[in-house]
């Protein structure tokens, strides 16, 4: 899957899942699809980066605070 390799992802571009599957692998980030937990069941398929985050909120469930990760996050919707 080398080949597939990416670095950075853009909003706006299309991407294969293999090739969103790569970038997940390899880099610190967070991705939310509008396809549910079937992101990477088709290699092929394609997806639009509709937006990036520097980061998010996040609820604990430890101590039921809310805390801000600096962590990119991308959303992604299938084409």
């Amino acid at each position: 899957m080398t080949q597939h390799r990416l670095s950075e992802v853009e909003v706006g571009k299309n991407y294969k899942a293999k090739e969103l599957d790569s970038f997940v692998s390899t880099t610190d980030v967070v991705v939310l699809s509008n396809n549910e937990e079937q992101l990477f069941t088709d290699p092929d398929r394609e997806y639009k980066v509709v937006n990036a985050f520097a980061g998010f909120f996040e609820h604990s469930s430890e101590d039921g605070e809310k805390y801000y990760r600096e962590k990119k996050a991308y959303v992604v919707e299938k084409i």
